[in-house]
């Protein structure tokens, strides 16, 4: 909008200039800015003093706080473990039921002693010029220790083979299930990983486990059997577990992470643990605690993936809880 101003001198000069610093002032309001108005040397009138005009946005925004950061939270129905940090959200195979037979475990198993024994020749056989310069005889003896010691191992893995398919344990358990079997569990399913065969084979490897450890007869005092679950379970796989052990009057913990089942175990001080979780995650848990204590493994269904609405075998845990009270 344009303003258009007529200039006169004197009393009509005086008269007019009260217009124009109003109209000048309107354009201040509308602008943002103040000019004093035009004035001519015939005019006595002294240019009105700068005058400052607020918008009312602009005083609402001195008043209000400095912004803030904003948090971000985002709601999930599941929290993946550590194990499957790497999942990619897609269906699990066959539902999530990783059942195998338990020979996948036995090959596997036996690979890994081969690869185990390859790669210890290999080792001798470079570092033998410099155990040579240590003593001479040095290399001519690890030859035959090391020979010694891959006879002991599959003499040993044709036991283990022998105890699982013939029905009776033929070492203690020290020296089978609750020690180098775990170990050898855990070199076997490194080996599986490098063929995308991980899970199946330490389901294979858990159920072999689970058969020697169901062969000690061991049996324990009610308050001595401690129940482990994860937090993953279905409503209906959860009060199914609820119902067997309220029927046998056993302890139930739900064990969010290994650590506080670890943590419970060692205040608790049960003499057996029925633990349920999935294949990486149990074989975490019987490398940590079966060399300590007697642990009965049952395996999950995953049919929406992992950490959520997992599914197990109420039966298998019944028998299990019921032979080991007793009852």
């Amino acid at each position: 909008m344009r303003l258009g101003c007529e200039y006169r001198s004197g009393e009509q000069a005086e008269a007019a200039s009260t217009r124009v610093r109003s109209a000048w002032y309107v354009v201040c309001h509308v602008h943002g800015s103040y000019h004093a108005p035009p004035t001519t040397h015939h005019s006595r009138l002294t240019p009105p003093a700068a005058r400052v005009m607020l918008d009312p946005r602009m005083t609402a925004n001195a008043a209000a706080p400095p912004p803030r950061a904003q948090l971000i939270h985002i709601e999930t129905d599941r929290r993946l473990g550590h194990e499957w940090d790497e999942w990619d959200g897609r269906p699990l195979p066959r539902g999530g039921d990783f059942s195998a037979p338990p020979g996948l475990f036995f090959r596997f198993a036996a690979l890994t002693l081969g690869l185990g024994m390859a790669a210890g020749a290999a080792v001798l056989f470079l570092l033998a010029p410099r155990l040579g310069s240590v003593w001479l005889l040095l290399p001519r003896a690890l030859w035959p220790a090391l020979g010694a010691v891959a006879a002991a191992s599959w003499l040993w893995f044709g036991v283990l083979i022998l105890s699982f398919y013939g029905g009776a344990v033929w070492l203690p358990e020290r020296s089978l299930e609750r020690g180098p079997y775990l170990a050898l569990m855990n070199l076997t399913s490194q080996v599986a990983r490098a063929f995308g065969k991980r899970d199946w084979v330490e389901h294979a490897a858990i159920d072999v486990y689970n058969a020697l450890v169901e062969r000690r007869g061991r049996t324990v005092g009610k308050g001595e059997l401690l129940v482990l679950i994860p937090r993953c379970l279905s409503k209906q796989a959860l009060d199914g577990v609820l119902a067997i052990a309220g029927r046998y009057e056993v302890p139930v913990f739900v064990a969010t992470r290994g650590q506080l089942a670890r943590r419970v175990i060692r205040e608790r001080r049960p003499r057996a643990v029925v633990a349920v979780a999935c294949e990486r995650d149990m074989m975490t848990g019987l490398r940590d605690v079966a060399g300590r204590l007697p642990v009965l493994g049952l395996t999950m269904r995953l049919p929406n993936g992992p950490c959520r609405d997992a599914m197990l075998d109420l039966d298998v845990m019944e028998r299990w809880v019921k032979t080991w009270v007793g009852a």
